[in-house]
């Protein structure tokens, strides 16, 4: 890795508190931008605005989404600015870059009888009764919640504690905010943790590691991974009879924003929900509205009725 991009990356760390995943993900888009002016006569101590226009173009031509497009020049140009700030370049070359902008187009959105599916599922999915108990939670609790899946899967086991009705969630850059839990989310994580306890129990007797986390790994030191979750997710929709590429932690995430304001929710509560800093991440949502309005007319309006 280029050390302007190992210092960017600690920057980012220390001052912005950058989530781990965050951080990860500029390494991977800035990383393909090194090794594609491996083939080119420049550096990131000399390319201009027009080597990175024709980095533009070629991600393009690789088929790669409007979303990453914009997503790899967004970390290019905030590399750039670092480097500026500190004088390691006396420009910015990407700094009048227009990006591809981003799709507001909202990828498949599961139904709610589907969801019921794929919640129904979940309680008897697994090898024991301990791995169907913690699977039945973490997708009621996903649903539930909106929340993203690292938020859900790296939950300390004290979230948990006192039956509560609001869950404590940290977020990007480390921000906290509560989200409510529904009655069934409530009891499927009350049965869960039960029986997290006794296994905490069993650990201890046998001198094992006790786990800290609500969805513990199989080793108990740390939390279930993303990975494991989106396997385990992808099998449950098997299961139930939906597409499996259907259905992600993050179109569960979509599914509890859309059906929220398909009945009636604010789109700002949403927002909050959600943990998104700005409405117009949340606005994606609204298509839902359309529908909504359309019924409406077509219920109530004097035109619209033959009698």
């Amino acid at each position: 890795m280029h050390p302007w991009i190992n210092s960017f990356l600690e920057a980012q760390a220390a001052e912005l508190n950058a989530a781990r995943n965050t951080l990860d993900a500029y390494a991977r888009d800035l990383q393909d931008f090194l090794t594609w002016m491996e083939d080119q006569a420049c550096t990131l101590d000399d390319c201009a605005r027009d080597d990175i226009e024709n980095y533009l173009i070629d991600i393009d031509t690789r088929g790669l989404s409007k979303a990453t497009r914009a997503r790899r020049l967004s970390a290019i140009k905030q590399l750039y600015r670092f480097a500026f700030e500190e004088g390691l370049r006396s420009d910015h070359p990407a700094l009048n870059i227009r990006g591809p902008g981003r799709s507001q187009r909202l990828p498949h959105v599961l139904n709610e009888t589907d969801v019921s599916k794929l919640i129904g599922v979940s309680e008897e999915f697994g090898r024991t009764t301990s791995d169907q108990l913690r699977n039945a939670c973490l997708i009621e609790l996903l649903y539930a919640t909106g929340m993203r899946v690292t938020e859900l899967v790296s939950l300390p086991l004290t979230a948990a504690r006192g039956n509560p009705r609001m869950l404590l969630v940290m977020g990007k850059g480390g921000k906290e905010r509560m989200v409510p839990l529904s009655p069934p989310a409530r009891r499927k994580m009350a049965e869960w943790l039960t029986e997290a306890d006794r296994l905490n129990t069993v650990a201890r007797k046998e001198g094992k590691q006790e786990a800290k986390f609500l969805f513990p790994s199989r080793n108990r030191k740390t939390h279930m991974t993303r990975q494991a979750f989106f396997v385990m997710i992808k099998a449950m929709a098997l299961d139930a009879g939906i597409n499996p590429d259907d259905v992600t932690p993050h179109k569960l995430r979509h599914a509890f924003a859309t059906h929220l304001l398909a009945n009636g929710a604010d789109l700002r509560a949403i927002q909050v929900l959600l943990g998104h800093a700005n409405l117009s991440t949340t606005e994606i949502y609204t298509h839902v509205l359309e529908a909504r309005l359309q019924e409406l007319v077509m219920d109530h309006h004097p035109l619209e009725n033959d009698g």
